[in-house]
């Protein structure tokens, strides 16, 4: 019975994932999925597969089974009043909510948008102890008493002087049968990473743009937190003037002011000077924004940064241009011509919420 329950409950979650990974590009494209995110879990509603359980109605509420009747009086229809309503002819939607671990969510994006699994570059490994119980010892403290090896151990000993009896099998062990647990302590690489979220939140930028930037930014992070051990995360916004802000300012700040991108690029760089030594975190930086930036040579000096001093440090930048209807929409332009050819350099427009699927595959495709 075990086996079977165990059987229903491994195909249901197949089917389940593979619902998902079907649906994956609405899902992603979805602001109310990052409303359902627990501490590890995603609460994601799946249409049409229903699951038959038992529904209790409420105590001494009718029905059947419960007042007085006698055998073969029909059922009761309901409290409606007789000839009145409509019979519908639409089929009733059944829809469950399921919880998906953030783990596995990020295996189907992975294998969904066919994302090769990210390399660190090697300098950014930190040494970290781990141990690992491996061994075995003729003597421990009896917390970590091998109790197989023990018997093993006293078995071997009376067959070998002939005192066990294989039609009375008792095997008593003595002190000098006893075994123990050891461990040994390995060094395992860890790589370390950081993202950087920049976003311009100026006039242009509304609230349906930041809106993508979120849903965005939200499968960016699941996909990096299964390739690290460990991750900070940053957040600058920026209109004509930088400045590092929380996660909920980063999100819900109203927009407001002119445009000036190189300030969120020479704040990245402090930042990572600062506190992010490359040769010891795998750094990746996501700049949004609707692509209208000030005059006077700012576009020229953002250049500037990103060749000379941003992209020899980064493992990644990601620049992601929202549509707007008062942006120009030409950084990204500029970008390209500039800059494109720089291997950690990623470009993608994000005109709707149907183009963060094909964003998220251009931003981690390339396995930095």
């Amino acid at each position: 019975m075990a086996d079977r329950v165990d059987r229903d409950l491994n195909r249901f979650r197949q089917i389940v994932r593979g619902r998902i990974k079907k649906d994956l590009r609405k899902y992603m494209s979805q602001g109310e999925l990052i409303g359902r995110q627990g501490r590890r879990y995603v609460s994601i509603p799946l249409p049409q597969i229903d699951i038959p359980q038992f529904r209790f109605g409420q105590k001494q509420s009718g029905g059947v089974g419960q007042g007085d009747g006698d055998v073969g009086d029909p059922i009761g229809r309901g409290d409606g009043q007789p000839g009145q309503g409509e019979a519908g002819e639409e089929s009733g939607g059944h829809a469950i909510e399921v919880d998906v671990s953030l783990e596995e969510l990020a295996k189907i994006l992975g294998e969904e948008l066919q994302l090769p699994n990210i390399q660190p570059k090697g300098k950014q490994n930190i040494i970290a102890e781990k141990d690992k119980y491996s061994g075995i010892a003729l003597v421990g403290p009896e917390s970590l008493r091998h109790f197989k090896r023990s018997y093993r151990e006293a078995l071997k000993r009376q067959i070998a002087s002939g005192e066990y009896n294989p039609d009375d099998p008792i095997i008593v062990p003595i002190k000098g049968d006893m075994r123990y647990r050891t461990w040994k302590t390995k060094l395992q690489p860890e790589s370390n990473a950081v993202i950087i979220y920049s976003m311009d939140v100026s006039g242009s930028m509304g609230t349906e743009q930041k809106e993508l930037v979120r849903i965005t930014a939200f499968w960016i992070e699941t996909w990096l937190r299964s390739q690290y051990k460990s991750i900070d995360i940053r957040y600058i916004v920026h209109d004509a003037a930088a400045k590092e802000v929380d996660q909920q300012t980063f999100y819900y700040i109203r927009e407001g002011g002119g445009t000036k991108i190189s300030s969120a690029y020479k704040l990245t760089l402090r930042m990572i000077e600062e506190r992010y030594s490359p040769d010891e975190w795998n750094i990746y930086a996501f700049h949004f924004s609707d692509g209208d930036n000030w005059g006077g040579g700012d576009t020229r000096e953002c250049v500037e940064l990103l060749r000379g001093q941003l992209l020899p440090k980064l493992n990644l930048f990601a620049y992601g241009q929202v549509r707007s209807l008062y942006g120009s929409g030409r950084f990204a332009h500029d970008l390209e011509e500039y800059v494109g050819r720089a291997e950690n350099l990623v470009i993608s427009e994000i005109a709707d919420r149907d183009d963060v699927y094909d964003t998220i595959k251009d931003f981690l495709g390339k396995g930095k």
